[in-house]
């Protein structure tokens, strides 16, 4: 019987190494542009959730299968209004009303109404109200309501909506310029954790 092998040649690891390279490089390009991605936190607009100069994991794919869900915290390209950057910059925030969602602040208990339903949050900053004002919106077609869990030092849709006269339109933001779901914390190692749907999004019936 013969043991058949196959013989590299000598040295043919250092010949094949720069492809080996190119290869690596290739597809951590192709997972950082396409699947997951890194993002800091540089702001305190949401905390606790999210604390300044954490890092998050942001799936980037997740969204090319289904539209993006109450609760989530997303990753997007801020319009220039919001940013007043003509390049763009990525804001990061929980998505509060999906197309069709009537929000409304507040109950009698101070709550945010969506869809009808009163919707706690636990993870809103301590001492701050769910909203720094009034407001009674539907969410358009294509769009979404995002705010800070910080909501006293959070720019988002509530924001946008008071200072452009209420115009629905620069308060929400279209669903085509999220870039992906953060779902983990990864670090600092003492803070790693999933950042899942709170419990509360459940009641919410759809509009």
């Amino acid at each position: 019987m013969i043991d058949e092998k196959t013989d590299k040649p000598r040295g043919s690891f250092w010949r094949e190494l720069p492809i080996l390279i190119v290869v690596a490089v290739l597809v951590a390009w192709l997972v950082r542009a396409f699947v997951v991605q890194t993002f800091y936190i540089p702001s305190g607009s949401m905390e606790q959730t999210l604390e300044r100069w954490d890092r998050v994991l942001v799936n980037k794919l997740v969204y090319n299968f289904r539209e993006p869900q109450r609760g989530e915290i997303v990753v997007f390209k801020a319009p220039y209004t919001w940013s007043h950057s003509v390049e763009g910059e990525d804001f990061i925030k929980r998505v509060i009303g999906v197309p069709g969602d009537h929000v409304v602040c507040c109950d009698d208990q101070g709550r945010l109404i969506v869809n009808g339903k009163p919707l706690d949050e636990p993870y809103v900053y301590p001492g701050d109200a769910p909203a720094k004002s009034e407001f009674d919106i539907t969410v358009p077609p294509g769009r979404l309501w995002v705010m800070g869990d910080h909501r006293s030092a959070s720019g988002d849709s509530l924001q946008q909506w008071t200072q452009y006269d209420e115009d629905i339109n620069i308060a929400t933001i279209p669903t085509d310029d999220v870039v992906g779901r953060a779902f983990t914390i990864f670090w600092p190692f003492d803070r790693a954790t999933w950042l899942s749907v709170p419990d509360g999004y459940s009641a919410i019936p759809n509009s």
